[in-house]
């Protein structure tokens, strides 16, 4: 399951607050409840780890961890059960200076269910279990090319990742000085087909055992990529994870950015297209309708406040505390805030034309 951009916002921010706190002891402490745990399991648990922290021999020490599991076990018990994905917990005393008393509890139900449960006391918050989930784990395989040159990439989210790039010892067209039109023919042929093996050989190597591969996408202009994909270059189990074949105009890295506009019948289900067509849809109406749209911050968020906007775009360069100010304005009015990564070529449009976008509810004259 991908994130969407909001989801990976909120959560980038919550484990930034927290790295920030450090404890002078193995005091600050941590929970992961897994989804369908009981939720008076980890509440009994933590009340037999007070008796146990009663032991630590550092008053200072022993007062902090106790009071943490005591505000902790407290936070617990406002839910009535475990949220759908689980539940992390956060508590500790903050405060900047020894002797000081601090004490903080913090929660999020993560965007992914959790699997792990645990219980840990240390210097810091065990925050590696949330930090995993910001690693987009799904990719596509890019396969861009001709008789010339091929082209293997990745789809990373929204990512292109350049892997593999080769180039064919294809003649070009020339005159065969001297030699027969026959013989000429049978060389361009036989270094197609070496090409192709190389290209098969590239993919294997790069493909077969891919972890969270979804699947294959291979492009080209003319009928080169129906060769390889069709001909007894590619080996079954790799063959089985291409789920498209695009015709195209350019090859390169041209040639990966065009495969992916046309792929996005393919990728419809995936953040990235969501990202483009609405973006897509702000830019077509900014040319044919502009009544209905806003840009630049300050008009996008006076229109907010107007409660004339449908959905805002925010572009990800935005400051944490920006998106905040955007989203405070946005739900009291039931604005739909998007946040849109910088990674796509429509995503940078929108951050050169002023990070902020909105599409309005009705036509608005100013």
């Amino acid at each position: 399951m991908s994130l969407t951009e909001a989801q990976r916002f909120h959560l980038k921010k919550f484990i930034k607050e927290l790295e920030n706190f450090k404890g002078r002891h193995t005091e600050l402490v941590s929970v992961y409840v897994p989804q369908d745990y009981d939720l008076n399991k980890i509440i009994n648990h933590l009340a037999q780890e007070q008796g146990t922290a009663s032991n630590i021999k550092s008053s200072s020490t022993r007062k902090n961890v106790t009071d943490a599991l005591e505000r902790m076990v407290q936070h617990l018990k406002l839910f009535k059960k475990t949220p759908p994905n689980g539940l992390a917990v956060f508590s500790g005393n903050v405060a900047e200076r020894e002797g000081q008393q601090d004490f903080k509890v913090w929660s999020i139900e993560p965007p992914v269910p959790l699997k792990t449960r645990m219980y840990r006391c240390d210097k810091e918050f065990v925050l590696d279990i949330l930090r995993d989930m910001l690693d987009v784990k799904e990719v596509y395989g890019l396969v861009v090319m001709d008789r010339r040159d091929a082209n293997i990439a990745l789809l990373k989210g929204k990512t292109i990742i350049p892997l593999v790039k080769t180039h064919s010892e294809v003649p070009g067209k020339f005159k065969a000085g001297g030699q027969s039109a026959q013989r000429f023919h049978r060389l361009i042929e036989g270094a197609a087909k070496d090409h192709y093996k190389k290209v098969a050989e590239y993919m294997k190597e790069t493909f077969l055992n891919m972890e969270g591969l979804k699947g294959i996408i291979v492009g080209g202009p003319g009928p080169t990529k129906y060769d390889l994909v069709e001909g007894d270059f590619i080996t079954n189990e790799v063959k089985k994870k291409i789920i498209a074949i695009k015709d195209l105009s350019y090859t390169g890295e041209f040639g990966l950015e065009e495969l992916l506009e046309k792929s996005m019948d393919v990728l419809a289900q995936e953040d990235v297209s969501e990202e483009k067509k609405i973006v897509g849809k702000f830019l077509e109406m900014l040319a044919t309708k502009q009544n209905m749209v806003a840009y630049g911050e300050a008009d996008v968020m006076n229109k907010l406040k107007m409660g004339v906007v449908d959905i805002a775009l925010l572009s990800e360069d935005l400051s944490d505390e920006k998106i905040e100010e955007f989203e405070a304005a946005a739900k009291p009015v039931g604005s739909e805030i998007r946040i849109i990564s910088t990674q796509t070529r429509e995503g940078a449009q929108l951050r050169d034309l002023g990070k902020a976008a909105a599409i309005l509810r009705y036509e608005v004259h100013t």
